[in-house]
């Protein structure tokens, strides 16, 4: 075996630890991870991150299932439109978008800068919001729900997952707590769920019969980021949930000013 695939192995286990830990994150390690550690091709580092996110998100949910943490009534609310405008994204919108976006004698816009770019400035207006205290504490209330405007936030948590080919936990998180009244720690769990169902249909939907897919690397950094989903799992229970959704916001932010710096000035480097 490689010394770049164990190094990748070992870091799946930390793609599982944020999962287990925030319900999301698992897509913005894991594709640098297959294509910058392991050596895979980007389009190819997409499905299978696919298929490592959502199948380790659905142990993690399982888990957090007994724990009493997953509100599955938040989960159908989000989990339906989000399928759906994720499914027609990637079906009719992304296919259709030119390689090519704008060229000049000194620039030229690529189709997959302008999604990278796309994606971190969402990551960044999610995590402002992450950061910020609460002003009063969360409580799970669903009489008070807005169920027009969560079918909404659904389909534009879907449109932008769909298109930027990730998990969308980043984005259903927030929702989550602030759309739907969810708890920090319930919030983690619901989202979960969300994640692996969409990311499974995702990877469903982009298999094509001509790829051919590195089974044994998929099924090894699986099992290693299942292992860290519930190494994550456990520490949650020792951080306090708005401690958790500060470190999530933080975490968010980072990772968006990074994208946002490698694809505009290090993109042919």
């Amino acid at each position: 075996m490689e010394i770049s695939h164990i190094i990748g192995y070992i870091l799946a286990v930390f793609v599982g630890i944020t999962l287990g830990l925030l319900g999301s994150g698992g897509s913005i390690l894991s594709v640098p991870i297959l294509v910058y550690v392991m050596g895979v091709e980007p389009i190819l580092a997409t499905a299978y991150s696919l298929f490592v996110v959502g199948t380790t998100a659905l142990f993690g949910g399982v888990q957090k299932a007994k724990q009493q943490l997953v509100d599955f009534k938040k989960v159908v609310l989000f989990g339906v439109p989000t399928i759906l405008a994720v499914f027609l994204t990637r079906k009719f919108i992304v296919p259709n978008i030119p390689e090519v976006i704008f060229s000049t004698t000194s620039f030229t816009l690529h189709k997959s800068v302008l999604i990278m770019v796309v994606f971190a400035i969402v990551m960044i207006a999610a995590s402002i919001r992450m950061i910020k205290p609460l002003k009063e504490k969360i409580i799970n209330d669903d009489s008070k729900l807005n169920y027009i405007a969560i079918f909404y936030q659904g389909l534009f948590i879907g449109l932008v997952a769909g298109f930027v080919g990730a998990g969308g936990g980043f984005l259903i998180i927030p929702a989550l707590l602030f759309l739907a009244k969810t708890p920090m720690k319930m919030a983690v769990g619901t989202s979960l769920f969300i994640v692996s169902v969409q990311s499974l249909i995702g990877f469903i939907g982009d298999i094509r019969p001509e790829q051919n897919l590195d089974w044994n690397l998929i099924i090894i950094f699986t099992v290693c980021s299942i292992i860290g989903v519930f190494i994550g799992s456990y520490l949650s229970k020792k951080i306090e949930g708005e401690k958790l959704k500060t470190g999530f916001g933080w975490f968010v932010l980072a990772m968006g000013i990074y994208i946002i710096i490698k694809e505009t000035f290090f993109g042919n480097i």
